[in-house]
């Protein structure tokens, strides 16, 4: 006699067993028709199912988001290179040993911009702080891109804030894991760029942008144009380090040559400290 069924029972639970068997067995995961077509990575990842993984990337951080209680974040972007005082102090002792020029020189800039990695750290913190006596539907969450440099500040000061953070990854040979304070719940992998923007900006009630690189700069000019052109609704935008940012872009250039209009000037605002930074965004919300 069959034994009961419950009625709350997993209907799809074959097409795991028959990864998992695969994998326990050391089996390679050759092409084969007869594979349910949800668990078959050979089908999963042809050029003709691309959509279906971009779906599955929009996806899968959103529900696991939602259960944790994610809703709204605080975006941070910065330089992945940049390290903390003690790092690059040590980084600077190392060059100098080896008698390496070019390696004294860029050890000597990451000592010199080791500040922004102890900022981002006390901007995280604040976060945190702030965000543990409110309701689940108050709070606010610190999200970066979980790699190294300003990211794991962010998400260290808000695990030192004793808070939890949110890290979007991307597959990249430089950056092979997510930096080890995001909260491991929260940690995602995205191999599209793009569906890593979306996520990004879904919950994103404001972002601060730190000196950073060509992927800092990506990031936000995106925000900037989505917010100008309306496709987003108007958050804080936050430019730490003032001296670096007008330093990089000369924004009235813009405005002298007619590309932008002076009233886009105010779409962000800049702070060189982690309290002026956070007031900003509290003064937007009226926190």
């Amino acid at each position: 006699m069959s034994s009961p069924r419950n009625i709350h029972d997993r209907r799809l639970a074959d097409a795991w067993a028959t990864l998992q068997a695969h994998a326990d067995s050391g089996l390679p995961l050759d092409p084969d028709a007869s594979r349910l077509a949800f668990a078959d990575p050979e089908f999963l990842l042809r050029r003709e199912t691309r959509g279906i993984r971009f779906q599955l990337e929009l996806l899968k951080p959103d529900l696991e988001q939602q259960a944790m209680g994610i809703e709204n974040t605080i975006v941070v972007f910065g330089s992945a290179r940049f390290r903390s005082e003690e790092e690059s102090a040590e980084l600077v002792a190392a060059a100098q040993a080896s008698g390496d020029e070019a390696a004294i020189r860029r050890a000597r800039a990451l000592a010199r911009n080791a500040h922004y990695y102890e900022k981002a750290r006390a901007f995280g913190k604040l976060v945190a702080h702030y965000s543990a006596s409110k309701e689940p539907e108050d709070m606010l969450f610190i999200c970066t891109g979980g790699g190294p440099g300003i990211m794991q500040a962010a998400n260290r000061g808000a695990y030192e804030g004793d808070g939890i953070s949110v890290g979007l990854s991307i597959a990249l040979p430089m950056e092979e894991h997510a930096n080890t304070y995001v909260t491991p719940a929260l940690s995602f992998k995205f191999h599209y760029f793009a569906l890593r923007k979306m996520h990004f900006m879904m919950r994103a009630k404001a972002l601060v942008a730190f000196p950073g690189g060509f992927g800092t700069l990506d990031e936000l000019f995106e925000v900037i144009t989505l917010v100008q052109t309306r496709k987003a609704r108007q958050v804080p935008i936050v430019l730490f380090g003032s001296d670096y940012w007008k330093r990089l872009v000369n924004f009235d250039v813009l405005i002298e040559e007619g590309v932008i209009s002076p009233a886009d000037l105010d779409l962000f605002q800049y702070a060189d400290d982690p309290e002026t930074a956070w007031e900003i965004i509290r003064s937007f919300y009226r926190l």
